[in-house]
């Protein structure tokens, strides 16, 4: 959070107008939310493998919902929520952010009138600029619970556990540039599966460890940090990392995906935006307004299985489609 979970700068960022409310821990805020039944709930408060169900079980049935996770568990947990929320009337999308929408909106793009692919690779490029401060305990949650786990991608229509860092490519970007990306255990890879259909699904990103001495020490710490004692002491200090002001890498970000069909066809596309982060925040917003109007499918989906392709442009990111044989 932007706040980093201190009432007195929640307050502040906000205009006078708007009521902030303080609560001290997360079953306070699920009581709050059943208590006052908000139109929509944005959850960014990380890490989403310990808030997504729950308050996504909580906005049901008086509330739509919406979160930033881009994890295989969270994500696919909210997405098990489906038959309650199309009980209750309500939409809750996983992933509203860079990412998951983005590499999404990519392989829908791609697959539209066509019939299901035999495989699919999404690739996100995020750039992102930095400000004064420190990672926080919600970053610094989600970046540590993400070591014990291994690897992900779909097999023959199964989701198996594979090596830290696998299928790593060499990928050339629209920019001319070049950058390595590897297979992570991201929630984009569940969007991608249902997007497409495919049985073999690869999510990669930038993000991902490719350097061999590190893949090798990742099991190791992995298996240390599955311990509760060592996972907190270790959070505690990736919290307090001091952050630099820094621009970002590149000057946009980009998702991209490849599709590949029985018949030969090959289908590539991408997606541009700036700032990741600012795209995140787009996205949030668009489908937070869309979900107030109404706009949205009861149940719960994956962000452009919920609102369509045009919630990417709405944030402003531009988006090149190519098939080929």
């Amino acid at each position: 959070m932007p706040v980093g979970r201190n009432a007195a700068r929640l307050e502040a960022s906000f205009p006078r107008a708007a009521r902030t409310l303080a609560a001290s821990s997360l079953d306070a805020v699920v009581a709050r939310i059943r208590a006052d039944r908000p139109s929509v709930v944005v959850n960014t408060v990380g890490p989403f493998t310990e808030t997504a169900e729950k308050l996504a079980r909580a906005c049901l049935p008086g509330s739509h919902y919406l979160d930033l996770a881009n994890d295989v568990q969270s994500f696919s947990e909210v997405l098990d929520l489906h038959e309650r929320a199309v009980a209750a009337g309500r939409t809750l999308v996983p992933g509203a952010g860079f990412g998951a929408a983005a590499t999404e909106s990519v392989v829908a793009a791609l697959c539209a009138g066509r019939p299901e692919p035999e495989r699919v690779r999404t690739d996100m490029v995020p750039s992102v600029a930095s400000e004064d401060g420190t990672i926080g305990q919600a970053l610094a949650a989600s970046i540590v619970d993400a070591v014990p786990e291994s690897g992900r991608r779909y097999v023959d229509g199964h989701l198996e556990r594979v090596t830290p860092g696998h299928d790593a490519v060499l990928l050339t970007l629209p920019d001319c540039t070049q950058v390595t990306t590897a297979g992570m255990p991201l929630g984009e890879l569940v969007a991608a599966r249902r997007a497409s259909g495919a049985p073999s699904v690869v999510a990669a990103s930038t993000l991902a460890p490719t350097g061999g001495l590190v893949r090798a020490l990742l099991p190791v710490a992995g298996l240390a940090l599955s311990a509760g004692p060592v996972r907190r002491i270790t959070r505690r200090r990736v919290a307090a990392v001091r952050t630099r002001t820094r621009e970002r890498p590149r000057e946009h970000s980009y998702a991209h995906a490849r599709v590949e069909w029985a018949d030969g066809t090959v289908g590539e596309g991408w997606l541009r935006a700036r700032d990741a982060g600012d795209f995140t925040a787009a996205v949030a917003a668009e489908v937070a307004r869309r979900l107030t109007e109404g706009r949205g499918p009861a149940g719960a989906h994956t962000p452009i299985a919920a609102l369509g392709i045009e919630i990417v442009s709405a944030a402003g990111a531009e988006l090149t489609i190519d098939r080929h044989h």
